[in-house]
């Protein structure tokens, strides 16, 4: 390829039997995808499995039309061409190459599939001169723009109201167990755990920048470490909570957000003042724990609130009596 010029063509440039390779190609890579989106959903998602089994043989009714034409027309030997071999033309995100990919984010792909597919049939029918080809992907633009409304009727046919609001409800614990979990253990971590060794180095010194580095110290590396030990201990096969990095992630980066913002406020030169607000901070993000615990862990809300705050008003008292020692 020469520097500065793509090797792609545009889509002006395509023949129609190229245009109708194209199609054919698309086709066919749509139903995969959407096969690949039903054996991912088979185990937890049985019923949106069955809708995306169906979108997939629809797009095979697609793919078969545009082969006869083909046929009819040029015969049998049909040209290798496929989304990115066009300029301008834009392929698909290969998100179904990920193991793990919320059941929204699925939905949201195929309805950008669907969407992308009728952009594409309603140039093809402008570029081409034959009444029966344009005719075809005519229909076929309709038929993708009506897809979305196809989705509906399918998932009302396969999954019900029982069934959906069961998926939903299996979504919604997915992400507790991957997200809430892991990154409310490392809030509680880096809020409580970090407490002692700020306060305590503040009381000591009364010098606001050395209580800073300590407390970002300290922050960043019960992150890393909890990051760690959370990616490390579970793979998530077994248990289902979800790949080891995502878990490892979500602990990691709230154990060092929970140490940050109580030392954060030594970045004022004023102790008495940064010490104010450290302190005021500490009950915000105590607070927040208990509201966390209540909303996704169904924990009630005063005995998580006296769980927390109580447990975190006593290693910061232990943090302030050692510093004054």
């Amino acid at each position: 390829m020469i520097p500065g010029f793509s090797s792609r063509r545009r889509f002006k440039d395509l023949t129609e039997a190229e245009i109708l390779a194209l199609a054919i190609s698309s086709e066919e890579d749509d139903a995969r995808i959407y096969r690949t989106y039903a054996d991912r959903l088979r185990e937890g998602y049985p019923g949106s499995a069955r809708v995306f089994e169906a979108m997939a043989e629809e797009e095979d009714g697609h793919r078969r039309r545009l082969i006869e034409v083909f046929r009819h027309r040029f015969g049998e030997a049909i040209p290798l061409i496929r989304r990115e071999h066009v300029e301008g033309y834009r392929p698909r995100k290969p998100v179904w190459l990920l193991e793990t990919l919320p059941i929204e984010r699925i939905r949201a792909e195929a309805w950008d599939m669907e969407n992308s597919a009728r952009s594409f049939y309603e140039k093809a029918a402008k570029r081409v001169t034959d009444a029966s080809t344009r005719k075809l992907l005519g229909d076929l633009a309709a038929a993708e723009a009506g897809h979305e409304h196809r989705a509906d009727a399918l998932a009302d046919e396969h999954l019900g109201t029982e069934v959906r609001a069961e998926e939903d409800q299996t979504a919604k614990r997915q992400f507790i167990l991957t997200w809430v979990q892991p990154g409310l253990a490392g809030l509680m971590d880096g809020s409580v755990s970090t407490l002692a060794p700020i306060f305590a180095t503040a009381f000591a010194t009364q010098d606001p920048w050395t209580t800073f580095q300590v407390g970002l110290a300290a922050s960043i590396g019960a992150g890393i470490s909890m990051g760690f030990t959370e990616a490390a201990h579970d793979d998530g096969v077994l248990s289902g909570r979800g790949a080891p990095w995502k878990r490892g992630l979500a602990s990691g980066v709230m154990t060092t957000a929970g140490g940050l913002g109580h030392a954060l406020p030594y970045l004022i030169p004023s102790f008495g003042i940064a010490t104010a607000i450290a302190i005021a901070v500490v009950f915000v993000e105590l607070w927040a724990i208990a509201w966390i615990q209540n909303r996704y862990m169904e924990t009630p809300f005063l005995r998580a609130a006296l769980q927390v705050v109580l447990g975190g008003s006593l290693v910061l008292a232990a943090g302030i009596l050692i510093g004054f020692g």
